[in-house]
């Protein structure tokens, strides 16, 4: 029975770390190191977020879709999971929450890139 308890244990901190391994990868984009979500499309950060806070909600959430957590989420070296107001998740990185551009049709397109002076493409390190 307690084998049984611990290998259940270990499946599920197993499924927890893989919310976080499938929503998000890096991505080299005409030589620049980027994240992305996980169907390669590119992620942003809003300079009107404050650090572990998002202020993008209705039309802002519509062009800009927040990188959704799933609700057992957990952090993930500089990957933190983010409240929204409307009670989902979304992922952050360094503190930054990441968002897609609506706009961007297809993986590697990088089109939200300095729109209204404050969306930038999330860069890896």
């Amino acid at each position: 029975m307690k084998t049984m308890i611990v290998g259940l244990a270990v499946l599920l901190l197993g499924t927890a770390a893989s919310f976080a391994a499938e929503a998000w990868k890096e991505a080299d984009v005409a030589g620049t190191k980027i994240y992305t979500d996980a169907n390669g499309m590119t992620l942003y950060t809003f300079d009107k977020d404050e650090k572990g806070k998002t202020n993008c909600y209705d039309k802002c959430a519509t062009n800009w879709p927040p990188l959704k957590a799933e609700a057992g989420a957990k952090a993930d070296g500089e990957w933190t999971v983010v409240d929204r107001t409307d009670g989902t998740k979304m992922w952050a990185y360094d503190g930054k929450p990441a968002y897609t551009f609506m706009k961007d049709k297809k993986a590697g397109d990088m089109s939200g890139e300095g729109v209204g002076g404050v969306w930038h493409v999330l860069k890896a390190d």
